[in-house]
């Protein structure tokens, strides 16, 4: 029998204590110490986890945003479509989250619902954050984050921006295609409202797509990161009914009636009413 492998023959480290290991690297202490249960639930872990490396698959997500968004403001497609194609895996990864959530029965989380407050993922200023750098923008959300001036003021200033889609539309007008002059003269921090003239320009571009290929890239990215973000809302909107019913949410809100509302908004409606004029 050969003996047991041993990495440190091939020259792999084995003595760390004056170099930067995989867990100084990633400071896997601080985040295996993040989970403090307020109960004595088995299943309060499984909840604090899954919001947790929700939040950091979120992080990913602003990241992604943040530099795709300037790389459409700067023509820079092609890494652009790289990021959008991302952000889709990312959001594919949140719905996956709600798979291990729905492992939780009504009566397991009832054991420690109480010990949660008045703290609710709709208090979440990532998810606020991506909302808006989508383009579904709503000042009255602000109020949910008074009490934390830094992350507020984050929020305002990224209500002050265009969204990713206002800086789409713009590259849609500087390769050629013009969708409408109202596009561009629109209060950016309000929410978008469907344009017929943007229906319009999507159309000219989807009606020839070899002409305008960049574009047509543009609109199919926007559109598969939509879907997958719709789809995690729905999962959302699901495991919340499985779990309390029609209960109201622990934050205040109408709980499953407040998600079902919000599976109506349509963060690019253009891109989808398209297709029924093509």
């Amino acid at each position: 029998m050969s003996d047991a492998y041993d990495p440190a023959r091939e020259g792999a480290r084995t003595d760390f204590s004056a170099a930067m290991s995989y867990g100084d690297y990633l400071h896997i202490d601080a985040i295996l110490s993040a989970q403090h249960p307020l109960s004595d639930a088995h299943d309060e872990m499984l909840f604090i986890i899954q919001h947790q490396t929700s939040e950091l698959w979120m992080r990913l997500a602003v990241h992604e945003l943040a530099a795709a968004r300037a790389a459409v403001q700067a023509d820079e497609l092609q890494p652009a479509f790289k990021m959008l194609s991302r952000m889709a895996r990312i959001f594919e990864q949140l719905n996956s989250a709600w798979d291990v959530l729905r492992t939780m029965t009504p009566s397991e989380y009832t054991r420690f619902r109480d010990a949660l407050g008045q703290s609710s993922g709709f208090q979440s200023h990532q998810y606020r954050r991506i909302e808006f750098m989508l383009g579904n923008r709503n000042a009255a959300m602000l109020r949910r984050h008074a009490h934390r001036p830094e992350l507020l003021a984050v929020l305002e200033m990224e209500l002050q921006q265009p969204s990713l889609y206002d800086v789409a539309l713009a590259c849609v007008a500087g390769h050629g295609v013009d969708p409408g002059a109202a596009a561009f003269s629109r209060d950016v921090s309000r929410p978008w409202a469907f344009d017929a003239a943007v229906r319009d320009a999507w159309k000219i571009v989807y009606k020839d797509p070899q002409k305008h290929w960049a574009l047509y890239e543009l609109a199919e990215k926007l559109v598969d990161m939509e879907d997958y973000f719709r789809r995690w809302r729905f999962n959302h909107m699901t495991t919340v009914e499985r779990v309390i019913g029609m209960k109201r949410g622990t934050g205040g809100t109408g709980g499953v009636t407040y998600l079902k509302r919000m599976l109506e908004v349509e963060l690019f409606p253009e891109l989808w009413q398209v297709r029924t004029e093509l």
